[in-house]
């Protein structure tokens, strides 16, 4: 009987060194051969070589692989062909090892009955993949081991879905390697595991091998694996600080923070590549009557085609800089992945976005930074598929950063993501949500470099801001988040913000810029949320909005701006309208941009039918302003289409007209758009109130926050209708998936009542729910 002491101390010696250390795969490699030599000795020992009918001894788990690390329990099955006396050899071949306290993980079945258990078991069908002969009938372990592959091919696709709930279960007891202070290298998100995963779908033909970046990842993860046992000599695979330091040492990466960097660019190859491959292993839902999945248009382009956001049949993406934004935003918007065919076509041909880059440009990565938690796995597949650095190439300085202080949960990119997010659902409590969205994007940018990254971060976000093709005063403003988005956290928490004086000093800095305090607050609250547990509490908020009002009050009344009054052309068109008693249309189109110049009577109502013919006809509407002159009234509406071509101006024309004389079903028919086309982000609306900021004791500023959705517009001056208030001027403005939209209204009769506001503000938050 072969000696288990033996075997430990031969394994003692190798992890020790003594003839020279061996490097990490080096050490794999020994070990298997020292395995394989002692289980060989011992299978002759135990009869394994010359039992009739034949024995085999197959090793599965890694020592099937070759890839055995330290103190890895043993995983051994011994195959026979009915034989009478296994039961004696299993035990002269187990009963050593246990006694050494070698971990061990056996079993002793018949093909027939490997097979069975293979069928109804996942982690079995899966490790019999890996089966090796070792010792024994060569042919028998062969015959195994093609069969249980052979029936892995024929049953794996029906296995997939119990697959993939058994690997996110796992992500969620063991989290992701990218994105952990303490990875588990094994079974976290991107971990060895997945690897496994990924061997088994293309031993079932159901995906390709795992290219070289693959392979390289898994390398680097069986290293640090590897050196973590031999360093701490047990059996352990999460990483911590301190065992990181050493192992970091020993292959050769300077410090934790190298390392940690390293292992998240592997873990989120391996996780993205599961990812892609679990769901191209998925057959597309299939239309009724067995037709092919429909095709629903989510932006110009841009489509969903099964449960994948893919290209349009006619988009060109060669032509098209902005379409993969467009592509991205509406994969963030829906929740659905992007297919890889389409990421594929999207990183050969899509044309680089050349500096300032287009209104529809801008317009769409403010969508996307905004689709609340689609983002997180929209942006992961832009930059595994290198689309996102050729967005933004500052990127590479963040990526996979390994956070320095222990309250950070995320890597620096991920959180910038995961404050896109957070700042997502604070949009309605800032003027300027792009700002937001793109401050809350850049904020740390200036990390990973040698130099104070708020300062360093400033000067970069100036010139992203200016290449996004922000105007230069909203391009300081981005900066001027980035350098200053300390400011209020730092002051509030270590300052004595009773003093007036500490308030006087935040405004001075700030340049007495109401919105940029506005800002900041609302930043500063999805920083913190993006940080980690703990780090955004009700004490920190309690003193961010006490600072926050003191500089309010300093800067009271410079946070609003009314419309411009009109021009010559609008008054012009206005005088037609008064002198034929009907509505008048005048449309301009610059590219796929479209102005509309609308006058109305003034007992003809303009806003609603205005609204609700552009949402009818998918115009998204960028930019509105209303006002009234010598007896009617006229509103700019500026527009695109969300897809396709700019409507027929004739039909405008013709809707328009029936929309202001009532006899078009606006209501219904944007109820049944809204549907096909899904609904926003749950960001909740917020009515603001501006008094004193029009002419006359009986007009009040109404400002609207909220996210954007087709026909809100229409839906909101429906409410305004319904009670009684009378719009003598409106200001529309949207950012990207939000809207800042500003009413000056009346009473149509009485005066100005609390109870009259509280019925407008609340008829107003449910047209825009």
């Amino acid at each position: 009987m072969a000696d288990g002491g033996e075997l430990v101390k031969a394994t003692e010696r190798l992890l020790e060194g003594r003839h020279g250390r061996l490097g990490a795969s080096a050490l794999r490699a020994a070990l298997v051969d020292l395995y394989e030599f002692w289980l060989g000795r011992g299978a002759s020992a135990a009869g394994v070589d010359t039992a009739e009918p034949g024995v085999a001894l197959v090793a599965v788990g890694g020592l099937g692989r070759r890839e055995l690390v330290p103190f890895s329990d043993l995983d051994l099955l011994l195959v026979h062909n009915g034989n009478s006396g296994v039961g004696e050899i299993a035990d002269a071949l187990w009963y050593p090892l246990w006694d050494a306290k070698v971990g061990l993980d056996h079993s002793v079945r018949t093909p027939g009955e490997a097979l069975k258990v293979a069928s109804e078991d996942l982690r079995v069908a899966m490790g019999l993949l890996d089966a090796r002969h070792l010792a024994g009938d060569a042919e028998l372990a062969g015959r195994l081991v093609s069969a249980a592959r052979d029936q892995w091919r024929r049953t794996a696709r029906k296995q997939i879905p119990d697959m993939t709930a058994s690997v996110r279960q796992r992500w969620a007891r063991s989290g992701e390697i990218a994105q952990s202070a303490e990875p588990d290298l094994k079974h976290g998100r991107g971990g060895l595991r997945d690897f496994a995963v990924l061997e088994a779908l293309a031993a079932a033909q159901l995906t390709a091998r795992p290219g070289e970046e693959l392979l390289e990842a898994k390398e680097l993860l069986l290293d640090v694996r590897t050196e973590l046992r031999r360093e701490i000599r047990r059996e352990r695979d999460v990483l911590s600080a301190p065992e990181a330091e050493l192992v970091a040492a020993e292959l050769g990466f300077g410090d934790r923070f190298t390392l940690a960097r390293k292992l998240s660019g592997a873990g989120r190859t391996i996780a993205y590549a599961l990812d892609v491959a679990l769901r191209s292993t998925v057959e597309p839902p299939k239309a009724r009557f067995g037709r092919r999945p429909s095709r629903t248009p989510l932006a110009e382009g841009v489509v969903l085609h099964g449960n994948e956001v893919s290209l349009a049949r006619d988009a060109v993406p060669a032509k098209d800089p902005a379409l993969l934004l467009r592509v991205a935003a509406a994969s963030a918007r829906t929740g659905k992945p992007i297919a890889l065919g389409t990421l594929k076509a999207l990183a050969e041909s899509a044309p680089e976005l050349r500096a300032p880059w287009p209104p529809d440009a801008l317009n769409a990565l403010v969508e996307l930074l905004g689709a609340g938690e689609g983002l997180v796995d929209a942006v992961e597949s832009l930059d595994r598929t290198g689309l996102w650095a050729r967005l933004f190439p500052e990127w590479g300085a963040v990526r996979d950063l390994p956070p320095r202080s222990p309250v950070h949960q995320w890597t620096v990119d991920r959180h910038l993501v995961r404050t896109c997010v957070e700042a997502a659902k604070l949009t309605t409590t800032v003027p300027r949500p792009d700002l937001l969205l793109i401050g809350a994007l850049l904020h740390d940018i200036g990390k990973g470099r040698d130099a104070d990254h708020s300062e360093l971060g400033a000067k970069i976000s100036a010139q992203v801001a200016t290449r996004l093709g922000l105007s230069p005063a909203d391009a300081a403003t981005v900066s001027a988040m980035v350098r200053h988005h300390l400011l209020l956290p730092h002051t509030a928490t270590r300052r004595d913000i009773s003093e007036p004086e500490t308030v006087a000093r935040v405004v001075k800095t700030l340049d007495g810029d109401i919105v940029l305090v506005e800002l900041l607050h609302a930043l500063t609250q999805a920083d913190s949320l993006a940080t980690g547990p703990g780090v955004w509490t009700d004490w920190k908020a309690r003193l961010l909005a006490e600072l926050v009002t003191g500089c309010e009050e300093v800067l009271r009344g410079k946070g609003f701006t009314a419309p411009e009054p009109m021009d010559d052309e609008q008054r012009e068109l206005v005088k037609q309208a008064v002198a034929s008693g009907n509505g008048e249309i005048r449309i301009s189109a610059h590219g796929k941009v479209v102005t509309v110049l609308l006058a109305v009577p003034a007992r003809a109502e303009l806003l609603a039918p205005a609204a609700g013919v552009l949402a009818l006809n998918s115009m998204e509407v960028h930019s509105a302003v209303l006002r009234g002159h010598d007896g009617g009234r006229a509103g700019v509406f500026t527009a695109s289409p969300k897809f396709g071509s700019l409507p027929d101006a004739t039909l405008l024309r013709e809707q328009f007209a029936r929309a202001v004389a009532g006899t078009l079903p606006l209501t219904q028919r944007l109820a049944a758009k809204e549907r096909d086309y899904g609904s926003p982000a749950p960001v909740a609306p917020k009515v603001l109130w501006f008094d004193d900021e029009t002419s006359g004791p009986d007009t009040v500023v109404l400002e609207l926050r909220a996210a954007d959705r087709i026909g809100l517009l229409f839906r909101v001056a429906g409410a305004l209708r319904r009670c009684d208030a009378e719009v003598r001027w409106a200001k529309v403005s949207t950012l990207g998936g939000a809207v800042v939209d500003s009413f000056a209204v009346t009473p149509r009769s009485g005066r100005i009542e609390p109870g009259w506001r509280r019925e407008v503000e609340q008829a107003i938050l449910a047209a825009a729910s």
